[in-house]
């Protein structure tokens, strides 16, 4: 039986932060970060919890942070609980299947994102000015038509409120030049490899979001999460057509529940039925057994 975990408790370890989702605690030299159950959307921490979400998360990312560690480097130290410092040990039933014992890194303050299909903000920027992010596009394209080639579509990393898209001349801007081109590049390389893998799968990730940092010898690393249903866009590719958004395979499906009762986005938040609840459980459970082939643990 899975134990739902809302909110972390370890007396004597130091919570530097609580995110949407994570937990994350400074180890001194490293640091523990812990997916939660708890569901975001339209920048609103929702209720209730979905069972499992956490761990799928977690060993989500594990699976893509190992699939892809020899075309980026990444922050992973164990996502095994016996690897974890002793001091941890009491805690190993909040923390088992769902926390990352992590290397530090100095955190680009850019939201690196890729697309390969015309979704979201970028249609809606798409049909007002044909292009996404400044980048022109070609006529004629259609709500998630696939794009002639992936695109890096960057974005500020907001603390509050929506994360907003920037051009390619504003990270040079806010990182240089050199490091600019390394978070394009570095993201344009793992959505190819992802994309390729995931289609072989019968999954088209249309988009997906990264974020990096350096560690202290100067390296680039990919941190955080990696290409979950939280941070992607997956579409079914037998129920893909051009022209109107597939089925959702992400969290898209709450975001849908959400717009159907016209909640305005403002407090308070609504509780979300069970059958919601565990729609979205079922969906990020199959998302998982479907990209790593196997159950979760």
């Amino acid at each position: 039986m899975s134990q739902t975990v809302y909110e972390t408790k370890l007396p004597g370890v130091t919570l530097v932060g609580r995110g949407k989702v994570r937990d994350i605690y400074d180890l001194g030299d490293s640091l523990l970060i812990v997916a939660t159950d708890r569901l975001s959307a339209f920048d609103y921490v929702l209720p209730n919890p979905i069972p499992d979400k956490g761990k799928v998360l977690n060993q989500i990312s594990a699976f893509w942070f190992d699939r892809t560690k020899d075309v980026v480097p990444n922050h992973v130290l164990s996502t095994e609980v016996e690897d974890f410092p002793a001091s941890l040990r009491p805690y190993a039933d909040q923390l088992r299947g769902r926390t990352t014992w992590a290397k530090k890194l100095r955190m680009c303050p850019v939201e690196c994102v890729a697309r390969g299909y015309l979704a979201g903000s970028g249609f809606k920027e798409y049909k007002k000015q044909r292009t996404v992010c400044g980048i022109p596009l070609p006529e004629g394209l259609v709500e998630a038509s696939k794009l002639p080639e992936p695109i890096f579509t960057p974005s500020t990393k907001a603390t509050t409120g929506h994360d907003e898209n920037i051009p390619f001349s504003e990270v040079e801007t806010l990182v240089g030049a050199e490091t600019a081109r390394a978070l394009r590049d570095r993201t344009l390389e793992l959505y190819t490899a992802a994309m390729a893998y995931a289609e072989s799968r019968g999954i088209l990730l249309a988009d997906t979001k990264f974020e990096f940092g350096f560690d202290d010898k100067g390296t680039l690393h990919v941190a955080d999460e990696l290409l979950t249903p939280d941070s992607s866009r997956f579409w079914p590719k037998d129920r893909y057509q051009p022209g109107g958004m597939p089925p959702s395979l992400d969290k898209q499906f709450v975001r849908d529940y959400l717009e159907s009762i016209g909640w305005n986005k403002q407090p308070p938040v609504p509780t979300l039925p069970e059958e919601i609840v565990q729609g979205a459980r079922e969906r990020y459970l199959a998302i998982f057994r479907t990209l790593t082939g196997r159950d979760l643990r």
